[in-house]
């Protein structure tokens, strides 16, 4: 049995129990359902995040939980590596900021998009850092800095996502204001990109906007320059940037196909075997009996379900699970709670086996595929009740 490595950190989803430990006096089982993090492989990809770009520093992308894989665990891991650590964690709200603090972290805090007013005061206490869309965000930002040394500041600009940020020319138009502001300090400016794995002439239209735009304002007023998530590492080049922003291929996955083989997942989504029936040719299979075998077949059940994240919409046949190294299709609707497959072609499966519902072994870029979604859903979707079990970053 490998050894499993418990982050000494406080979040109650991140516990795990043998059979053997009792509270109470009673038994505690282990997990029906549970994912393995394998913090060794987070260092690996974040080290060929580094490698691939030597000159620049990195911002790892923490928000929804690391993308479901423990935000504050991840955070430690990265934030406790010997040399390059993170210039920033990169998180979506206030809430996920407080939540890396009250952890223990000490990295700097990156807000990634914009910021409600009721907000500020709080980023400014804390020092967090904000990325400014508007000069009104930027003036109250000033006014609340007040008497408080200057609040180090990013830019963002919107070429081509639509979310938030200056256009380019009213940037251009604002920026005598903005650098009056005597309470912020503008270290940084960044932009988003929403289709560097979908669309290639674009997003070059998107780099181009962006570097001429820095060219433009004085590369040299920018201590942070940064625009590239995963697929704008993988395959793109700026001769601007400085920072980059990974957060899908940081966690093992490849918006781009291409690359997959470079990166270690680092989640794998595991429950057990808890029945195994032959089941009588034209029986049905799950809600709405969408399913009826043609033949006798070996039904195991399994202990998880979309009450687990595992999604719904995933096809009978078409979608596998992985059961003692061999794939066995799914029979009927996912439920709630639990799962059918065919293991009439394993004919020692029994109650209790190990079954990888994605991993390193079937990626969750193929389950996406079948459920007609992305990896990122399925990752971020994964539900509270799925005990986290972290195995060392070495």
């Amino acid at each position: 049995m490998r050894k499993i490595y418990i982050p000494p950190v406080p979040d109650r989803t991140l516990t795990h129990q043998s059979p053997s430990v009792s509270t109470d006096d009673f038994p505690v089982s282990p997990p029906r359902a549970w994912a393995e993090v394998n913090l060794a492989h987070l260092v690996a990809n974040y080290q060929l995040i580094q490698q691939t770009q030597p000159e620049g520093e990195v911002m790892t992308v923490l928000k929804a939980g690391a993308y479901g894989h423990g935000m504050a665990p991840v955070a430690e891991t990265l934030e406790n590596l010997p040399i390059s650590r993170p210039a920033f964690f990169g998180v979506a709200s206030v809430i996920e900021a407080r939540r890396l603090a009250e952890a223990g972290i000490t990295s700097r805090i990156y807000l990634l998009g914009p910021t409600c007013d009721f907000e500020r005061e709080e980023i400014v206490a804390r020092r967090w850092t904000p990325c400014i869309s508007t000069l009104a965000e930027a003036q109250d930002f000033d006014r609340l800095a007040a008497n408080m040394p200057p609040l180090p500041v990013h830019l963002a600009v919107d070429t081509g996502m639509g979310r938030g940020g200056f256009l380019p020319h009213d940037l251009i138009e604002h920026m005598a204001a903005l650098d009056a502001l005597e309470k912020i300090e503008i270290e940084g400016i960044g932009s988003h990109l929403p289709s560097a794995d979908e669309d290639e002439a674009f997003t070059l239209e998107q780099f181009k906007t962006f570097d001429t735009l820095i060219e433009s304002l004085g590369a040299e007023r920018f201590r942070y320059r940064h625009l590239s998530n995963s697929a704008g590492i993988l395959a793109y080049n700026s001769s601007q940037t400085n920072l980059f922003r990974p957060g899908l291929m940081l966690y093992g996955i490849s918006p781009i196909e291409s690359y997959q083989s470079k990166l270690k997942p680092v989640l794998t989504l595991k429950s057990r075997v808890s029945l195994v029936r032959t089941l009588p040719a034209g029986h049905g299979i799950s809600y709405g009996r969408d399913t009826i075998l043609a033949k006798n077949t070996r039904v195991a059940t399994i202990g998880i379900g979309y009450g687990d994240g595992y999604p719904r919409s995933l096809p009978s046949l078409e979608t596998t699970v992985l059961i003692r190294g061999t794939r066995c299709p799914l029979l009927g609707r996912v439920t709630m709670d639990q799962i059918m497959v065919d293991v009439t072609d394993l004919p020692d499966c029994q109650s209790g086996d190990e079954v990888e519902l994605f991993g390193e072994n079937i990626l969750v870029s193929e389950t996406a595929m079948h459920a007609g979604t992305i990896p990122w859903a399925i990752l971020t979707g994964i539900t509270p009740r799925v005990s986290r079990i972290y195995l060392p970053p070495q």
